[in-house]
């Protein structure tokens, strides 16, 4: 088992850096997107509503996936283990992440309209008004928090369930990813029905983005980081992105601004195209030493 499991993270790890993210008619998370959507809509008793979408929607999918892998593994082992790895592999997202970000980075410094529709695939705000430096900080705050919520959240789940069995982990990771999904579609303050959900994020969160926030400080160096970061954590309504975005503001020495939100590092400069670039560099460098510590843990 312990061999497979490790496989399983490589191969998971590797289908998303070679092809990035399938097409989103054929993705599953695309397709759980279709399940949420009629909850997002006014409700005589919203709470209760978003509290049983909560708890029921997010073990459907880890169900269908754990089921799927489950019948797979039956089969043949070895073919259980590619199954495995693409749960992983759709759970995750990495490539598209880094390279949407760079993206916005790039365009920042020649079209300033065509980089604030590029930032609409990243940040959920509105980029009417954002200047260049502006658009990059939404950008790299983006590549910090989704490097907990979209990577290491669901790696962590899949990893810790190794041990287990296979298709547990696979179902963890999905698991996981729903529990995001919800939030990310619901978990609004102008949506009652998303309080259950975001509460939930939060709580499923809390570890992931702390771990982020340790794998940045390492790859760059900067063990104080996480100190630093810990006296704008105030500035953030979020209990967890705060952690991975305050640590890269620290690294890079640069201010992240949500305009009329918070500040992080309020006496610095915003981001340079050059430091910007950087802050998508130790991103992708903390998720492949994140991959390289899961490897290690679910060997052993």
């Amino acid at each position: 088992m312990t061999v497979a499991a490790a496989a399983a993270i490589g191969l998971g790890f590797a289908l998303d850096v070679l092809t990035g993210e399938p097409p989103t008619d054929v993705h599953p998370v695309a397709w759980f997107g279709k399940l949420v959507a009629p909850v997002d809509r006014e409700w005589a008793h919203p709470r209760v509503v978003g509290a049983v979408a909560a708890l029921a929607l997010p073990m459907l999918a880890a169900g269908v996936v754990g089921g799927s892998v489950f019948l797979v593994w039956q089969y043949d082992t070895w073919a259980g283990v590619g199954a495995a790895a693409v749960a992983l592999y759709l759970a995750t997202s990495l490539r598209m992440l880094l390279s949407e970000a760079l993206r916005v980075i790039r365009l920042s410094e020649a079209d300033e309209d065509a980089a604030r529709e590029a930032l609409l695939s990243l940040a959920g705000r509105d980029a009417s008004e954002l200047s260049a430096g502006e658009l990059r900080s939404a950008a790299v705050e983006s590549v910090a928090e989704n490097l907990a919520d979209g990577f290491v959240a669901p790696l962590a789940a899949f990893t810790l369930c190794t041990p287990v069995s296979l298709p547990l982990a696979a179902a963890a990771a999905a698991w996981v990813k729903a529990v995001n999904t919800l939030d990310s579609m619901l978990g609004y303050h102008s949506k009652p029905v998303g309080w259950a959900p975001a509460r939930l994020d939060d709580v499923v969160m809390w570890l992931p983005a702390r771990l982020s926030a340790l794998l940045v400080a390492q790859v760059a160096r900067q063990p104080r980081s996480v100190l630093r970061a810990r006296y704008w954590l105030a500035e953030v309504p979020s209990p967890n992105s705060g952690w991975p975005m305050g640590v890269l503001a620290a690294v890079l020495d640069v201010r992240l601004e949500k305009p009329g939100v918070y500040v992080l590092n309020a006496g610095a400069d915003l981001p340079s195209p050059q430091k910007a670039r950087r802050g998508v560099q130790l991103v992708g460098s903390a998720a492949l030493v994140g991959v390289l510590y899961a490897g290690v843990v679910a060997w052993f």
